[in-house]
Protein backbone atom coordinates (compact mmCIF):
# COMPACT_ATOMS: atom_id res chain seq x y z
CA UNK A 1 0.00 0.00 0.00
CA UNK A 2 1.27 3.64 -0.88
CA UNK A 3 1.99 5.89 1.93
CA UNK A 4 -1.58 8.15 2.57
CA UNK A 5 -0.59 12.06 1.50
CA UNK A 6 -0.93 14.22 4.55
CA UNK A 7 -3.81 15.98 2.50
CA UNK A 8 -5.96 12.81 2.86
CA UNK A 9 -8.88 13.61 3.61
CA UNK A 10 -11.30 12.17 6.76
CA UNK A 11 -13.19 9.73 5.25
CA UNK A 12 -10.27 8.05 4.12
CA UNK A 13 -8.87 7.85 7.24
CA UNK A 14 -11.75 6.85 9.00
CA UNK A 15 -12.34 3.95 6.58
CA UNK A 16 -8.78 2.70 6.67
CA UNK A 17 -8.89 2.66 11.13
CA UNK A 18 -12.16 0.30 10.42
CA UNK A 19 -11.36 -2.31 7.40
CA UNK A 20 -8.79 -3.82 9.27
CA UNK A 21 -11.25 -5.28 11.99
CA UNK A 22 -14.12 -7.62 11.06
CA UNK A 23 -17.54 -6.08 11.04
CA UNK A 24 -19.16 -5.18 14.34
CA UNK A 25 -22.09 -7.89 14.27
CA UNK A 26 -25.79 -7.05 15.28
CA UNK A 27 -27.38 -9.54 17.10
CA UNK A 28 -31.21 -9.20 17.26
CA UNK A 29 -33.54 -11.17 19.72
CA UNK A 30 -36.29 -13.34 18.12
CA UNK A 31 -39.05 -14.66 20.30
CA UNK A 32 -41.29 -15.84 17.60
CA UNK A 33 -41.13 -15.95 13.32
CA UNK A 34 -42.57 -12.99 12.83
CA UNK A 35 -39.83 -11.22 15.20
CA UNK A 36 -37.31 -13.46 13.25
CA UNK A 37 -37.91 -12.17 10.14
CA UNK A 38 -38.46 -8.52 11.19
CA UNK A 39 -35.05 -8.75 12.24
CA UNK A 40 -33.54 -10.15 9.17
CA UNK A 41 -35.47 -7.64 6.39
CA UNK A 42 -34.08 -4.77 8.90
CA UNK A 43 -30.47 -5.23 8.86
CA UNK A 44 -29.69 -8.05 11.80
CA UNK A 45 -26.27 -9.74 11.58
CA UNK A 46 -27.67 -12.50 13.76
CA UNK A 47 -31.03 -13.25 15.19
CA UNK A 48 -31.05 -15.82 18.61
CA UNK A 49 -33.69 -17.76 19.56
CA UNK A 50 -34.93 -20.79 21.83
CA UNK A 51 -37.00 -23.64 22.59
CA UNK A 52 -40.66 -23.89 23.71
CA UNK A 53 -39.18 -25.39 27.00
CA UNK A 54 -37.15 -24.57 30.02
CA UNK A 55 -33.76 -24.82 27.93
CA UNK A 56 -33.64 -21.24 27.42
CA UNK A 57 -34.04 -18.33 29.49
CA UNK A 58 -37.21 -16.30 27.98
CA UNK A 59 -39.60 -19.20 28.32
CA UNK A 60 -43.00 -17.60 28.36
CA UNK A 61 -46.04 -19.18 26.94
CA UNK A 62 -46.39 -17.52 23.52
CA UNK A 63 -42.73 -17.39 22.75
CA UNK A 64 -40.03 -19.24 20.96
CA UNK A 65 -39.52 -22.13 18.30
CA UNK A 66 -41.02 -25.47 17.68
CA UNK A 67 -38.90 -27.59 15.28
CA UNK A 68 -40.36 -26.63 12.17
CA UNK A 69 -40.62 -22.90 13.12
CA UNK A 70 -36.71 -22.75 13.50
CA UNK A 71 -36.32 -24.63 10.59
CA UNK A 72 -38.48 -22.42 8.66
CA UNK A 73 -36.39 -19.18 10.48
CA UNK A 74 -32.97 -20.64 9.80
CA UNK A 75 -33.35 -21.02 5.82
CA UNK A 76 -35.06 -17.49 5.95
CA UNK A 77 -32.22 -16.17 7.42
CA UNK A 78 -29.66 -17.82 5.87
CA UNK A 79 -30.85 -17.29 2.07
CA UNK A 80 -30.62 -13.54 3.23
CA UNK A 81 -26.97 -13.69 4.47
CA UNK A 82 -27.77 -13.86 8.51
CA UNK A 83 -26.75 -16.07 11.37
CA UNK A 84 -28.99 -17.89 13.57
CA UNK A 85 -27.75 -18.84 17.22
CA UNK A 86 -29.63 -20.98 19.86
CA UNK A 87 -29.86 -19.59 23.52
CA UNK A 88 -29.66 -23.03 25.38
CA UNK A 89 -28.89 -20.64 28.43
CA UNK A 90 -30.79 -22.05 31.17
CA UNK A 91 -28.87 -25.01 33.64
CA UNK A 92 -29.65 -28.32 33.67
CA UNK A 93 -31.57 -29.91 36.44
CA UNK A 94 -30.90 -33.28 38.43
CA UNK A 95 -34.10 -34.66 37.88
CA UNK A 96 -33.90 -34.70 33.72
CA UNK A 97 -30.52 -33.32 32.50
CA UNK A 98 -31.19 -35.21 29.15
CA UNK A 99 -33.64 -32.33 28.12
CA UNK A 100 -31.27 -29.91 27.88
CA UNK A 101 -28.55 -32.36 26.05
CA UNK A 102 -31.44 -33.53 23.65
CA UNK A 103 -31.87 -29.65 22.47
CA UNK A 104 -27.90 -29.57 21.93
CA UNK A 105 -28.55 -32.43 19.33
CA UNK A 106 -31.66 -30.75 17.97
CA UNK A 107 -29.50 -27.48 17.12
CA UNK A 108 -26.56 -29.06 15.32
CA UNK A 109 -29.68 -30.83 13.40
CA UNK A 110 -31.28 -28.26 12.13
CA UNK A 111 -28.25 -26.16 11.71
CA UNK A 112 -27.72 -23.27 13.68
CA UNK A 113 -24.35 -21.06 13.51
CA UNK A 114 -23.58 -21.24 17.24
CA UNK A 115 -25.54 -21.86 20.56
CA UNK A 116 -25.34 -19.96 23.21
CA UNK A 117 -24.58 -22.09 26.86
CA UNK A 118 -23.83 -20.89 30.57
CA UNK A 119 -23.85 -24.69 32.37
CA UNK A 120 -20.31 -26.10 32.44
CA UNK A 121 -21.44 -29.60 31.90
CA UNK A 122 -23.69 -29.00 28.65
CA UNK A 123 -20.38 -27.13 27.22
CA UNK A 124 -18.64 -30.31 28.13
CA UNK A 125 -21.08 -32.36 26.19
CA UNK A 126 -21.44 -30.32 22.98
CA UNK A 127 -17.21 -29.90 22.60
CA UNK A 128 -17.21 -34.29 22.99
CA UNK A 129 -20.23 -34.72 21.02
CA UNK A 130 -20.11 -32.11 18.54
CA UNK A 131 -16.53 -30.63 18.14
CA UNK A 132 -17.67 -28.67 15.40
CA UNK A 133 -20.45 -26.72 16.83
CA UNK A 134 -19.49 -22.85 17.79
CA UNK A 135 -19.96 -22.52 21.29
CA UNK A 136 -20.87 -18.88 22.59
CA UNK A 137 -20.72 -18.30 26.60
CA UNK A 138 -23.81 -16.91 27.84
CA UNK A 139 -24.81 -13.33 30.01
CA UNK A 140 -25.83 -16.08 32.37
CA UNK A 141 -22.90 -17.64 32.65
CA UNK A 142 -21.95 -14.41 34.87
CA UNK A 143 -18.13 -13.84 33.47
CA UNK A 144 -17.09 -10.52 34.18
CA UNK A 145 -13.30 -10.75 33.89
CA UNK A 146 -11.17 -12.14 31.12
CA UNK A 147 -9.52 -15.45 34.14
CA UNK A 148 -13.11 -16.93 33.38
CA UNK A 149 -13.41 -16.11 30.24
CA UNK A 150 -10.41 -17.71 29.08
CA UNK A 151 -11.23 -21.09 31.28
CA UNK A 152 -14.05 -21.25 29.57
CA UNK A 153 -12.31 -21.75 26.17
CA UNK A 154 -9.28 -23.23 27.12
CA UNK A 155 -11.30 -26.13 28.58
CA UNK A 156 -14.55 -26.04 26.48
CA UNK A 157 -13.51 -23.95 23.10
CA UNK A 158 -15.48 -20.83 23.52
CA UNK A 159 -14.89 -18.51 21.10
CA UNK A 160 -17.67 -15.59 22.04
CA UNK A 161 -18.62 -14.25 25.16
CA UNK A 162 -21.41 -12.40 26.46
CA UNK A 163 -20.46 -10.10 28.89
CA UNK A 164 -22.97 -8.71 31.83
CA UNK A 165 -24.03 -5.49 31.99
CA UNK A 166 -22.62 -4.67 35.37
CA UNK A 167 -19.50 -3.89 34.10
CA UNK A 168 -17.82 0.04 32.91
CA UNK A 169 -16.40 0.31 29.56
CA UNK A 170 -12.95 0.56 30.88
CA UNK A 171 -13.53 -3.25 32.72
CA UNK A 172 -14.74 -4.25 28.95
CA UNK A 173 -11.64 -3.01 27.84
CA UNK A 174 -9.76 -4.96 30.18
CA UNK A 175 -11.70 -8.05 29.36
CA UNK A 176 -10.98 -7.40 25.23
CA UNK A 177 -7.51 -6.74 26.27
CA UNK A 178 -6.67 -10.48 27.54
CA UNK A 179 -8.52 -12.83 26.24
CA UNK A 180 -9.13 -14.15 22.16
CA UNK A 181 -12.43 -14.68 22.35
CA UNK A 182 -14.78 -12.32 20.90
CA UNK A 183 -16.72 -10.17 23.21
CA UNK A 184 -20.06 -9.50 23.08
CA UNK A 185 -22.28 -6.41 24.86
CA UNK A 186 -25.79 -5.82 25.36
CA UNK A 187 -26.65 -2.41 23.58
CA UNK A 188 -30.40 -2.02 23.77
CA UNK A 189 -32.84 -3.19 25.95
CA UNK A 190 -34.39 -4.24 29.59
CA UNK A 191 -31.32 -3.73 32.28
CA UNK A 192 -30.99 -6.22 35.09
CA UNK A 193 -29.51 -4.94 38.71
CA UNK A 194 -27.91 -8.63 39.32
CA UNK A 195 -25.53 -9.79 37.79
CA UNK A 196 -26.83 -11.66 35.18
CA UNK A 197 -26.74 -15.66 36.48
CA UNK A 198 -26.56 -14.74 40.09
CA UNK A 199 -30.57 -13.65 40.47
CA UNK A 200 -32.58 -15.52 42.12
CA UNK A 201 -35.22 -12.63 43.11
CA UNK A 202 -38.27 -13.80 41.43
CA UNK A 203 -38.14 -17.70 43.01
CA UNK A 204 -38.63 -15.95 46.46
CA UNK A 205 -42.39 -15.24 45.80
CA UNK A 206 -42.58 -17.65 42.43
CA UNK A 207 -40.89 -20.58 43.41
CA UNK A 208 -39.40 -21.16 39.97
CA UNK A 209 -35.50 -19.55 39.58
CA UNK A 210 -34.89 -17.93 35.77
CA UNK A 211 -31.73 -20.14 35.61
CA UNK A 212 -33.44 -22.90 36.16
CA UNK A 213 -37.25 -22.72 34.63
CA UNK A 214 -36.34 -20.07 32.24
CA UNK A 215 -38.39 -17.20 32.96
CA UNK A 216 -38.25 -14.09 35.67
CA UNK A 217 -41.92 -13.46 36.83
CA UNK A 218 -43.28 -16.15 35.32
CA UNK A 219 -46.99 -15.34 33.59
CA UNK A 220 -48.93 -18.02 36.20
CA UNK A 221 -47.41 -15.85 39.41
CA UNK A 222 -48.65 -12.69 37.53
CA UNK A 223 -51.88 -10.89 38.86
CA UNK A 224 -53.39 -7.36 37.74
CA UNK A 225 -56.55 -6.42 39.60
CA UNK A 226 -58.83 -2.90 39.50
CA UNK A 227 -58.65 -1.87 43.12
CA UNK A 228 -60.36 1.76 44.78
CA UNK A 229 -56.88 2.53 45.13
CA UNK A 230 -55.78 2.36 41.45
CA UNK A 231 -55.04 -1.02 39.09
CA UNK A 232 -52.88 -3.41 40.96
CA UNK A 233 -49.79 -5.78 39.78
CA UNK A 234 -48.87 -8.72 41.60
CA UNK A 235 -46.16 -11.59 41.62
CA UNK A 236 -46.84 -14.46 43.57
CA UNK A 237 -49.60 -12.65 45.62
CA UNK A 238 -47.15 -9.86 46.34
CA UNK A 239 -47.89 -6.17 45.62
CA UNK A 240 -45.38 -4.97 42.91
CA UNK A 241 -46.88 -2.15 41.63
CA UNK A 242 -49.93 0.53 41.71
CA UNK A 243 -50.96 2.42 38.83
CA UNK A 244 -52.95 5.70 38.75
CA UNK A 245 -55.28 6.05 36.16
CA UNK A 246 -53.57 6.72 32.34
CA UNK A 247 -50.13 5.40 34.13
CA UNK A 248 -48.16 2.94 31.74
CA UNK A 249 -48.54 0.16 33.93
CA UNK A 250 -45.20 -2.17 33.70
CA UNK A 251 -44.77 -6.06 33.76
CA UNK A 252 -44.73 -6.92 36.87
CA UNK A 253 -41.10 -7.91 38.54
CA UNK A 254 -39.35 -7.69 42.00
CA UNK A 255 -36.58 -5.74 41.21
CA UNK A 256 -38.99 -2.92 39.10
CA UNK A 257 -41.73 -2.56 41.78
CA UNK A 258 -41.91 0.44 43.53
CA UNK A 259 -42.39 -0.39 47.55
CA UNK A 260 -42.80 1.80 50.79
CA UNK A 261 -39.62 2.38 52.53
CA UNK A 262 -39.78 2.83 55.85
CA UNK A 263 -43.49 3.42 55.91
CA UNK A 264 -42.18 7.20 54.71
CA UNK A 265 -41.76 7.12 50.42
CA UNK A 266 -42.98 4.79 48.08
CA UNK A 267 -40.91 4.81 44.86
CA UNK A 268 -38.43 2.22 42.56
CA UNK A 269 -36.33 1.03 45.59
CA UNK A 270 -34.19 -1.27 43.49
CA UNK A 271 -34.23 0.08 39.70
CA UNK A 272 -36.38 2.23 37.90
CA UNK A 273 -38.08 1.18 34.28
CA UNK A 274 -35.46 2.22 31.93
CA UNK A 275 -33.60 0.78 29.26
CA UNK A 276 -30.10 0.56 28.32
CA UNK A 277 -28.87 2.63 25.25
CA UNK A 278 -25.85 3.16 24.07
CA UNK A 279 -26.00 4.47 20.76
CA UNK A 280 -23.42 7.54 21.45
CA UNK A 281 -20.82 4.58 22.68
CA UNK A 282 -20.87 3.51 19.33
CA UNK A 283 -16.92 4.60 18.20
CA UNK A 284 -15.67 3.73 21.80
CA UNK A 285 -17.29 -0.04 20.93
CA UNK A 286 -15.72 -0.34 17.79
CA UNK A 287 -12.07 1.26 19.08
CA UNK A 288 -11.90 -1.57 21.93
CA UNK A 289 -12.50 -4.49 19.41
CA UNK A 290 -16.18 -5.17 20.50
CA UNK A 291 -16.95 -7.94 18.27
CA UNK A 292 -21.01 -7.97 18.55
CA UNK A 293 -23.88 -5.92 19.88
CA UNK A 294 -26.48 -7.29 21.48
CA UNK A 295 -30.67 -6.61 21.54
CA UNK A 296 -32.48 -7.63 24.16
CA UNK A 297 -35.90 -7.95 24.10
CA UNK A 298 -37.18 -12.14 22.96
CA UNK A 299 -40.36 -11.09 24.81
CA UNK A 300 -41.15 -7.97 22.79
CA UNK A 301 -43.17 -8.10 19.41
CA UNK A 302 -42.05 -7.78 15.89
CA UNK A 303 -43.06 -4.84 15.67
CA UNK A 304 -40.43 -3.62 18.43
CA UNK A 305 -37.84 -5.90 16.64
CA UNK A 306 -38.11 -4.18 13.15
CA UNK A 307 -37.70 -0.69 14.96
CA UNK A 308 -34.92 -1.16 17.22
CA UNK A 309 -32.59 -3.05 14.25
CA UNK A 310 -33.59 -0.93 12.21
CA UNK A 311 -31.80 2.01 14.05
CA UNK A 312 -28.79 0.66 15.46
CA UNK A 313 -28.27 -1.04 11.20
CA UNK A 314 -28.50 2.71 10.06
CA UNK A 315 -26.28 3.96 13.50
CA UNK A 316 -23.62 0.74 12.90
CA UNK A 317 -23.21 1.41 8.99
CA UNK A 318 -22.53 4.88 9.58
CA UNK A 319 -20.10 4.97 12.25
CA UNK A 320 -18.23 2.05 10.52
CA UNK A 321 -17.73 4.23 7.61
CA UNK A 322 -17.11 7.72 9.52
CA UNK A 323 -15.94 6.81 13.12
CA UNK A 324 -14.94 10.45 14.31
CA UNK A 325 -18.04 12.28 12.49
CA UNK A 326 -20.77 9.73 13.99
CA UNK A 327 -23.14 11.18 16.29
CA UNK A 328 -26.68 9.91 17.25
CA UNK A 329 -29.66 11.35 15.78
CA UNK A 330 -32.41 13.12 17.41
CA UNK A 331 -34.74 11.00 15.17
CA UNK A 332 -32.87 7.68 16.61
CA UNK A 333 -32.92 8.65 20.14
CA UNK A 334 -36.20 9.51 19.60
CA UNK A 335 -37.51 6.00 18.03
CA UNK A 336 -35.72 4.01 20.64
CA UNK A 337 -37.10 5.94 23.58
CA UNK A 338 -40.56 5.06 22.45
CA UNK A 339 -39.90 1.61 22.49
CA UNK A 340 -37.78 1.70 25.84
CA UNK A 341 -38.85 0.98 29.63
CA UNK A 342 -40.38 3.62 31.01
CA UNK A 343 -39.52 5.66 27.93
CA UNK A 344 -36.45 6.42 28.78
CA UNK A 345 -32.79 5.12 28.43
CA UNK A 346 -29.56 4.97 30.64
CA UNK A 347 -26.03 4.14 29.51
CA UNK A 348 -26.40 2.06 32.74
CA UNK A 349 -22.43 0.66 34.70
CA UNK A 350 -20.92 1.45 31.05
CA UNK A 351 -20.67 4.90 32.44
CA UNK A 352 -20.05 5.68 36.36
CA UNK A 353 -19.66 9.51 36.98
CA UNK A 354 -18.61 8.25 40.72
CA UNK A 355 -15.45 6.73 39.54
Amino acid sequence: MEPLSPLADAATLDGLATSAAPPLELVCPAGSLPALKAAVDNGASCVYLGLRDATNARNFAGLNFDEAAIANGIGYAHARGCKVFMALNTYPQAANPGLWREALDKAVDLGVDAVILADPGLMQYAATRHPQLRLHLSVQGSATNYDAINFYREQFGIVRAVLPRVLSLTQVQQVIDKTPVEIEVFGFGSLCVMVEGRCALSSYVTGESPNTHGVCSPAKAVRWQETPKGLESRLGGVLIDRYATGENAGYPTLCKGRFDVDDEENYYAIEEPTSLNTLELLPQLMKMGVRAIKIEGRQRSPAYVAQVTKVWREAIDQCRVAPHRYAPRTGWMASLDQVAEGQQHTLGAYHRPWK
